[in-house]
């Protein structure tokens, strides 16, 4: 994994800031792989509750996690309860690692 321990403790924090305690988040892509490159970072947010406006919730974590990362490529999944299964998903949850 590509992230530091400061990054990833950051990223949970404000998953957990906006989408309340409990939130998973998953890092995929090639950022979740060492030997890979790229800069952008893939990211999956899991949580059991519905989110009841899921743009102002995907717009809240893209902004804050700009701000606390600095400018950087920012690819974010979000799943609710609402969210219907779809190959994304399952080939996230599969490659990726959990936060």
């Amino acid at each position: 994994m590509r992230l530091s321990a400061n990054q990833v403790r950051t990223i949970q924090q404000t998953a957990d800031r906006v989408l309340g305690p409990g939130a998973q988040v998953t890092l995929f892509g090639s950022t979740a792989i060492d030997e890979r490159k790229g800069g952008d970072i893939d990211l999956l947010f899991e949580i059991a509750a519905a989110v009841p406006n899921r743009a102002k919730a995907l717009c809240r974590l893209h902004g804050a996690l700009t701000m606390a990362l600095g400018d950087r490529k920012i690819d974010i999944l979000l799943k609710d309860a609402n969210t219907p299964p779809a190959p994304v998903f399952e080939i996230a949850m599969r490659t990726g690692v959990l936060q």
